[in-house]
């Protein structure tokens, strides 16, 4: 028997994606729409930098806090996106975004402490939470709000049996919403007066489209901020992020990694520093993203989806009460007749999840096409 820390949910969209590869082993051509993976690869320039890393013959283990090549290059980030001035000593190098998450959580709360999430939200965070013995409270937010959490929704919540900390991600996976820079100081603010640690997820930072994008670091220095370079800069498989932290938590997030960790990987960490200077590179690949997002937004309403606002990332959440009761249902048949893979709702929503599927446009134009073509036809 396991034990039952591991009891936890299955991620839907990896489940997505091991029929769709099955599907693709047998022949078939699938449309992948399943998982928030960029289409394009890593810029020429920055496959260079680990081609000539490579060349050195020696990789091995570094700093738990990463190197000081990346952690400078993250610091000059900050300051030529935001203006800010970011200590290199707060800067923590990481095994992709969920090896951040889990040093949060690890080195901020003791077992039974309480964090808040928002519901729909990223799947793992229930999941690595309840697995390190923390309670998970799913907030529900919808429309009213732009599906984003409020100061006056958390205090509620927080008055009715104490929290710990929350997540918020903006932009966020699975709705694509954002919260202006008025509002998250707002909700900054009010974890700041209620004792709480703030964990900001910005792994989709630079993926904005008609909205203002903002750093927690703006308004505060005890936020937690993950980061990635999975999204915008392409490198899911590298398996590389970051962390800004408070400096209280610096030393106790270092002793945890050096025991689960010991580094990220030395190649990834070269190769994320160089992925700063291809800026032109990355902003054609959004552009991408932009016009994918557009043809579902312009096609997906005509088909009887109702879709939420897409501010950034590359997800349109959308709802299918026209289409279906049962998403998971609905996205099982699609993918077998149409060989179009998406997401069902159940992943991000325990509660209200049937009624909606998330669509990832982050593939290729001609793609994000073909599957709109496949869907009309099938919904004929």
């Amino acid at each position: 028997m396991g034990s039952k820390r591991s009891e936890v949910l299955p991620f839907q969209a990896m489940e997505v994606l091991n029929a769709a590869n099955r599907l693709e082993q047998n022949g078939e051509h699938v449309l992948h729409m399943e998982v928030g993976q960029p289409g394009a690869p890593v810029p020429d320039s920055v496959l260079k930098v680990a081609h000539d890393h490579l060349s050195s013959g020696r990789l091995g283990y570094t700093e738990a806090q990463g190197i000081p090549l990346l952690k400078k290059s993250i610091a000059r980030y900050y300051k030529q996106t935001f203006g800010l001035e970011v200590p290199e000593s707060r800067i923590f190098a990481t095994t992709g975004s969920s090896a951040g998450f889990n040093l949060a959580f690890l080195a901020g709360f003791d077992r039974g402490d309480r964090i808040a999430i928002t519901s729909p939200g990223y799947p793992a965070y229930r999941n690595i939470i309840e697995v390190l013995g923390l309670e998970c409270v799913e907030i529900e937010v919808g429309p009213e709000t732009r599906w984003s959490l409020t100061p006056e929704i958390l205090e509620a919540v927080h008055k009715e049996k104490p929290l710990k900390g929350v997540l918020v991600a903006s932009p966020a996976n699975p709705t694509g919403t954002m919260m202006s820079p008025e509002a998250l100081k707002a909700l900054v603010e009010a974890c700041e007066a209620m004792d709480l640690w703030f964990i900001s997820d910005e792994i989709y930072h630079g993926l904005a489209y008609d909205m203002e994008e903002e750093t927690a670091l703006r308004f505060t220095d005890k936020a937690i901020i993950v980061n990635s370079f999975s999204k915008y800069y392409c490198m899911t498989g590298w398996r590389i992020g970051w962390m800004v932290l408070p400096e209280v938590l610096v030393r106790p997030i270092e002793r945890i990694a050096q025991s689960l960790y010991i580094s990220p990987p030395e190649l990834a960490q070269v190769t994320a520093a160089a992925a700063f200077d291809a800026t032109e590179d990355y902003e054609k690949i959004k552009a991408g993203y932009a016009a994918n997002r557009q043809v579902l937004l312009d096609h997906l309403p005509q088909l009887g989806f109702d879709v939420l606002p897409v501010d950034g990332a590359f997800y349109v959440y959308a709802g299918v009460s026209q289409l279906t009761n049962d998403s998971m249902e609905f996205c099982q048949k699609m993918l077998a007749e149409t060989h179009i893979a998406a997401t069902p709702g159940v992943d991000f929503d325990l509660t209200r999840g049937n009624q909606f599927m998330r669509f990832s446009f982050a593939g290729k134009e001609p793609d994000i096409k073909l599957a709109v073509e496949r869907l009309e036809n099938w919904l004929k």
